[in-house]
């Protein structure tokens, strides 16, 4: 066969593929005829042809397209933020929203110098300190921003100093919490803590 014209094993192939033609064919048969080699050649190439024919088609498992995937290697996720933006837009606008508020709140904090309370009735201002007097009830909270406190009488609810000093007679009697604010962290979760309970407050109502 090593002496044979390489057409003819062409020509041997395109008969088992069913693509030879008839000129070719009866070249084809006309060489093996004369040559055992190609004979012997062409006979093994159709017992090959034969045993695949017999096989039945293997299909592969439920899971095969997933095992495949599994077993390559992961790329690295990049961060896409508009594709976040686009996904999250809710999540996005709150966030930018308490980045806003965060900066405005900071800001206001360094900024305000100017004694401000919570108006109640019977409150006595003494320069930059307010005082509760004797004998007087405030009914609710009561917050002092820049200024001293001092309370002699009985405050029914919470009392918040921001950036200032509280002074509490022995006398004093106060039904709610007492806190004193003067740092800006501590002022961004007060005032984020009293925007959130003013929303409950009014959902309620």
């Amino acid at each position: 066969m090593k002496r044979c014209p390489e057409h003819i094993v062409e020509q041997m192939h395109n008969y088992l593929d069913g693509d030879i033609s008839i000129e070719e064919e009866a070249n084809l048969r006309e060489h093996l005829s004369s040559c055992e080699e190609c004979r012997e050649h062409m006979n093994e190439l159709k017992e090959t042809v034969f045993l695949f024919s017999q096989l039945e088609p293997v299909a592969p498992s439920m899971n095969f397209t997933a095992n495949v995937m599994a077993q390559l290697p992961k790329q690295k996720r990049k961060w896409n933020v508009g594709r976040i933006l686009r996904k999250y837009p809710m999540l996005t606008a709150a966030a930018m929203f308490l980045v806003l508020m965060s900066v405005t709140l900071f800001s206001s904090y360094g900024n305000d110098q100017q004694l401000s309370y919570t108006k109640q009735p019977n409150l006595v201002v003494d320069g930059n300190t307010v005082i509760v007097p004797a004998g007087t009830v405030i009914d609710g909270n009561l917050v002092v921003k820049n200024g001293d406190l001092r309370i002699e009488g009985e405050v029914q609810g919470d009392v918040t100093v921001i950036k200032g000093t509280k002074y509490m007679a022995s006398t004093a009697v106060i039904t709610g919490e007492v806190e004193e604010i003067d740092r800006a962290f501590d002022w961004l979760w007060y005032k984020i803590k009293t925007s959130v309970q003013n929303i409950f407050t009014s959902s309620e109502e």
